[in-house]
């Protein structure tokens, strides 16, 4: 990995200003932007300023120590050199750089050392503090594991195709990947590819899902010809999976609050060849009452604080703060409360986060069935970060009475 272009350097400076200081701005929204709007970089090109715009994200906190400040718009070029430095990157001395004092940096990255754990791991205080608390220690092990980058899962689609012939597919538009252990439906890609272009994308046979999101599907244990309702479906990647597995027989409502998700599910589930899946906008408290009591299975994948995703979402860990956890924890209350009632007796639900907080998981799963007697909880399951996908949590409950 070495720097030795201008215009990557510049693209990469510029994309870092947006993701660290415009509003709503998202890391892999800014870089698909950013690659995009230069067709002319060839693959290498791509795979360094992604690797280095990540990375400098992921590790911001760290690299503000070596910098001696904190990021601001203006000094973003002495991020990039102290990573650079740090990571031991070649690079070309661009007139960008010039001015940059880098016998501070050096001295620090000399010591070896840091001052703190959340300088170490590179996550804002509040959250080393919470993730302590909430862990213990084997938070840091977590914190390690969130770290590295996320390797790329495909979900083979079993209504059109199978992992070994998605593999065989793959193999013939020189995408090396493989199946992975007790993941019936997951592959692996040996290195990152720009899987978007292939034909075997064109043609409806995989979605990208990670390994730890694709066991959701198959927790809830949904049937053919059963009435399922995905209550935050969002862009569908595991209402997909769950008609597969339904192999089309049956329903699938899939519920959001966002109607560009629920349009983006649509056109997902045409090239999936998933046929039974009907998507219904909450704009009111009404769509849920109409559902209630009709449910088979009920998927309700709630919102949460992403701390199971920072692989793949490094910017999150900035742009949230511990106000934004309590207040999603009583949202999480509320929506199981009130999207509960969609199952009919007898029938199960799944309560799944990407976060690994206990209080957004099995406490909210106790506190509800504490309040809730005719539901019982059947099992959960945690997924932490350390096992090399996605961290997840996901509980079973079935409402008795």
């Amino acid at each position: 990995m070495e720097l030795i272009h201008r215009n990557l350097a510049i693209g990469i400076h510029d994309a870092l200003q947006e993701t660290f200081f415009e509003k709503n701005k998202y890391a892999d929204k800014v870089i698909e932007r950013l690659l995009k709007a230069n067709k002319k970089w060839g693959s290498q090109d791509r795979a360094v300023v992604s690797e280095i715009f990540y990375n400098i994200i992921r590790w911001k906190k760290r690299l503000e120590y070596y910098m001696g400040e904190g990021v601001k718009p203006n000094n973003i070029y002495k991020l990039i050199i102290a990573y650079l430095l740090w990571s031991k990157t070649n690079y070309k001395k661009f007139e960008e750089f010039d001015g940059i004092k880098i016998a501070d940096i050096l001295t620090k990255l000399k010591k070896g050392t840091v001052p703190t754990k959340a300088i170490e791991y590179s996550i804002p205080d509040w959250l080393a503090e919470t993730l302590e608390k909430e862990l213990g220690p084997k938070w840091e092990r977590e914190m390690q594991a969130l770290n590295e980058q996320a390797p790329t899962v495909l979900r083979a689609n079993s209504l059109r195709t199978t992992t070994k012939e998605l593999i065989s597919d793959l193999s013939d538009e020189n995408v090396v990947s493989y199946p992975i252990k007790n993941y019936p439906d997951a592959v692996q890609l040996e290195e990152k590819k720009n899987v978007f272009l292939t034909t075997a994308f064109k043609e409806g046979l995989f979605e990208v899902q990670d390994a730890s999101s694709q066991k959701i599907g198959y927790f809830l244990d949904v049937k053919e010809g059963q009435r399922v309702v995905d209550a935050c479906a969002g862009a569908g990647g595991k209402t997909l999976h769950l008609a597969a597995l339904m192999q089309n027989k049956g329903q699938i409502i899939a519920l959001d609050i966002f109607e560009w998700k629920l349009a983006e599910l649509k056109r997902r589930a045409k090239r999936a060849g998933a046929h039974n899946i009907e998507t219904r906008l909450i704009a009111d408290n009404k769509v849920i009452k109409r559902l209630h009591d009709k449910a088979d299975r009920l998927l309700i994948d709630a919102p949460c604080s992403g701390l199971g995703v920072l692989k793949r979402n490094p910017d999150s860990k900035w742009k949230i703060d511990q106000a934004f956890i309590d207040r999603i924890k009583i949202e999480q209350q509320q929506i199981l409360q009130d999207y509960s009632k969609m199952v009919k007796v007898g029938g199960k639900m799944v309560y799944a986060t990407c976060s690994i907080l206990p209080s957004e998981n099995n406490l909210q799963v106790e506190e509800f069935i504490k309040n809730n007697p005719n539901f019982k909880m059947i099992k959960d399951e945690k997924v932490m970060p350390s096992t090399g996908y996605d961290g997840f949590y996901m509980a079973l409950i079935e409402r008795i009475s």
